[in-house]
């Protein structure tokens, strides 16, 4: 990469182009989750709205299969249930990744303007006596 970095700059600006790989692989699949969830839930209504005896299915695999609208509702129920948690879980890993990528990067920040010795406890003994 840069030659000019020390390698302790360098190795916090790998870590920098790993938290922001891992923060799109984060927002991808919590994207798919909401599309998911939203989908699901949209069924679940329109489910609420079909008279109980209509015969339905279900896919399984390549197939459809016979249901009842209490299976069918549940496991709706559940799928939405377990989707919001999903959600919710991703977001909560998308912020920690968001934090730790923004103190990664004030870190890096004060590093490069600061040379060594001149800011905080990363130089080793350069701050010593005035």
């Amino acid at each position: 990469m840069q030659g000019n970095l020390p390698p302790e700059a360098q190795e916090k600006l790998e870590e920098l182009q790993d938290l922001q790989e891992t923060a799109q692989q984060v927002a991808a699949q919590k994207q798919q989750a909401e599309t998911t969830l939203n989908e699901s839930q949209t069924a679940l209504d329109a489910l609420e709205d079909i008279d109980e005896d209509t015969e339905m299915y279900r896919e399984v695999g390549q197939l459809l299969v016979s249901t009842g609208y209490d299976d069918a509702y549940d496991d709706l129920e559940e799928k939405v249930e377990s989707l919001e948690v999903r959600v919710e879980q991703l977001s909560k890993q998308e912020e920690r990744v968001r934090d730790q990528f923004e103190s990664l990067q004030q870190e890096l920040q004060q590093m490069l303007q600061g040379g060594a010795g001149g800011g905080g406890p990363m130089g080793p003994g350069g701050a010593g006596g005035a």
